[in-house]
């Protein structure tokens, strides 16, 4: 009934009602199909890096083989030639130059080492993750 009769209850218009809208929707967890569909956006000059908790939950979107480690987001990738390994990294190069947003790679005879953080927040911002989430995709994975 409502507010008129004192029982506020489980209806539509009720307590739960009005506790759900006050508290916001709840996050969807993060899909790596859903990272690797955003683009990289531009991070205004002040912007914080992500928090511990907020990087645990951005990590759900990408490959377990990624190292959160002292504000970057590192990846070794192993291959059986030295053509393989830098073709990955040229790919890699392209899809930075179309995101704006560069990470640090390291070519081996078999091997590419694959490094994100965001130089303008001090650590980590959602960028790394997303260039994670489409790294994974352009690797396979």
């Amino acid at each position: 009934m409502g507010a008129v009769d004192g029982t506020w209850g489980h209806s539509p218009c009720g307590v739960d009602a009005i506790l759900s809208v006050m508290s916001g929707p709840r996050a969807a967890p993060i899909k790596p199909e859903s990272l690797a569909r955003e683009r990289c956006a531009e991070i205004r000059a002040g912007t914080p890096p992500l928090t511990a908790e907020e990087a645990g939950s951005l990590a759900a979107g990408v490959a377990g083989e990624w190292q959160i480690d002292e504000g970057e987001i590192r990846r070794e990738f192993t291959f059986k030639t030295f053509n393989a390994a830098f073709g990955l990294a040229t790919r890699i190069a392209l899809l930075a130059e179309a995101q704006g947003h560069h990470p640090e790679l390291e070519v081996g005879w078999g091997r590419l080492v694959v490094r994100l953080s965001t130089h303008s927040v001090g650590g980590l911002s959602r960028n790394d993750f997303i260039m994670a989430a489409r790294i994974d995709r352009l690797a396979g994975g």
